[in-house]
């Protein structure tokens, strides 16, 4: 009997599933430990891991469908065995069953000339769009894959306007591509205005808009991080201490040990020593590191310090666990593969959760400071701005100096003022005072 690859549930937040495309092809042997797939959550994209061995017999989802949690993707047994899709769970906002119903098409004596029944699989040459009206109604979900939305956006392909032919009236590469054919559905607006200009009173002015009107609708990531931010924001009362630190030492060091170690590959970043430095400074305030429980504050043994990773679609937090048990050079080779994933949502789900605390830098984007919002179930998040050269006073005299700012975040209900004050003065002490980080 054949043995059924479901849609698993990759996260926490996840309901539905993008299947990105297959590793493997029908007809193909496969062994337990196999990646059979690509899955995009809400979060990451994942590989889909065979636990059988045997033959791939069956594909029962296309690259590019959205499918719910436990919903059939393939079927493993021997070769040359049967098997039919079982029935699965439908993905979250599709039709109700009297909408499908309805969508069949109907008995001769109800036929109407104009009507045709929909294409259930996609069609392998769709005709070129139209441009008499949007193929999506304003505020629903663009129903997209991931390669078809990647083309789109370098082909400069208006996708709301496109008639997608996949399953559920999905638009998929065949239907961008033949988009990309039509100038009509091309986003040339902004190009077209960014030409013209003329000069009023010696300054430049441009006409036309600066880019065109449109309703992009939020991506499961993007719905996932919205969701989370207002329950964060609105649910965990925040409040926000400030300090400015000395970077001068930070950066000195950071210099002399990546020259010194410049052979062996090492580039050592001020996110790397903030990263140390705030897994050293819980050690001296271990109140910091805890979570609202509910009906209680749960304190964590461990420092498992995560930082924040712009991607496409907004952020995600990679954690580095018992930061507080390695070392400096251990914590920087631990964090740019975890950026680099993260950046491709390559990230494992045990790779971004489970954080105690978290570190969000702007610094490097010439931001020189603001608040960062509580990354739950954490109770803090250090904000770090950009080294700004500017006077200072050193032993009595003003001299010219290198000033970092630091912003904490603080759940009030696990962090008091004083507590949250320690904490932030430890952490000022150890990165005005770096060597400390290398002991």
């Amino acid at each position: 009997m054949a043995d059924i690859i479901e849609m698993p549930k990759l996260s926490d937040t996840m309901s539905v599933g993008t299947l990105v495309k297959w590793l493997k092809k029908e007809g193909d042997a496969v062994k337990s430990g196999d990646m059979l797939a690509e899955v995009e959550t809400d979060k990451a994209t994942m590989e889909l891991e065979s636990f059988f061995d045997g033959t791939l017999i069956k594909i029962f989802a296309q690259a590019g469908a959205e499918l719910a949690i436990g919903a059939a993707l393939c079927a493993i047994g021997k070769p040359g065995e049967t098997v039919d899709a079982p029935a699965a769970p439908a993905p979250k906002g599709a039709a109700p069953a009297e909408e499908k119903k309805a969508e069949a098409p109907a008995s001769k004596s109800e036929e109407k000339p104009a009507a045709a029944p929909a294409p259930t699989e996609p069609a392998p040459t769709p005709a070129a769009p139209t441009v008499a009206a949007p193929a999506n109604t304003p505020g629903e979900r663009l129903k997209i894959s991931p390669l078809a939305k990647k083309i789109a956006l370098d082909q400069k392909v208006d996708a709301t306007r496109v008639t997608g032919s996949g399953p559920h009236g999905r638009i998929v590469k065949a239907d961008v591509l033949a988009a990309a054919a039509n100038p009509a559905l091309l986003k040339s607006a902004t190009a077209a205005s960014s030409k013209s200009g003329t000069f009023t009173g010696g300054t430049p002015a441009k006409t036309g808009p600066i880019q065109q009107d449109r309703l992009v609708p939020a991506s499961g990531m993007r719905a996932t991080i919205a969701k989370r931010l207002v329950e964060a924001k609105t649910q965990i009362p925040h409040f926000y201490l400030e300090v400015e630190v000395d970077a001068e030492p930070l950066l000195a060091l950071r210099t002399q040990l990546n020259t010194a170690f410049e052979k062996d590959g090492v580039k050592l970043s001020v996110n790397d020593f903030v990263l140390k430095a705030s897994a050293e400074a819980l050690r001296r305030v271990p109140g910091v590191n805890a979570s609202w429980a509910g009906t209680g504050i749960q304190y964590h043994g461990a420092a498992h310090v995560s930082f924040a990773v712009a991607i496409e679609d907004g952020l995600i937090t990679p954690v580095i666990r018992d930061t507080h048990s390695k070392s400096l050079f251990q914590v920087s080779a631990e964090a740019k593969p975890l950026g680099k994933r993260a950046k491709e949502k390559k990230l494992k789900p045990d790779e971004f959760t489970g954080g105690t605390f978290c570190v969000s830098n702007l610094g490097m984007m010439g931001v020189t400071k603001f608040n960062a919002i509580i990354n739950p179930p954490n109770a803090a998040i250090v904000a770090v701005g950009t080294t700004v050269t500017k006077p200072v006073v050193k032993n009595g005299a003003i001299v010219v100096g290198q000033v970092m700012s630091l912003t904490l975040s603080c759940d009030h209900r696990v962090v008091d003022g004083a507590l949250g004050a320690q904490f932030l003065g430890a952490l000022k002490d150890l990165l005005e005072k770096p060597a400390l980080l290398l002991v």
